[in-house]
């Protein structure tokens, strides 16, 4: 498994997870019938974390800067 998730695309993904996770807990943001969605949140942060998107596999990209050699 080889890292395709870049720097930014890791800070992006963290804070949105943090966002719908903080939803989810109903922490700064009114809940809803619709706040488990916020769940999802782990997602982001897992895949954040591990730098490794299997969507991104499938489809062939990478936000993370190749080295060269």
């Amino acid at each position: 498994m080889t890292t395709n998730v870049g720097n930014l695309d890791r800070v992006i993904r963290v804070l949105i997870g943090l966002a719908l996770l903080a939803w989810a807990l109903g922490i700064g943001i009114p809940r809803t019938e619709w706040s488990w969605v916020g769940w999802i949140g782990v997602i982001p942060i897992a895949t954040a974390l591990f730098g490794y998107c299997p969507l991104y596999s499938l489809l062939g990209v990478s936000s993370c800067p190749t080295q060269r050699a």
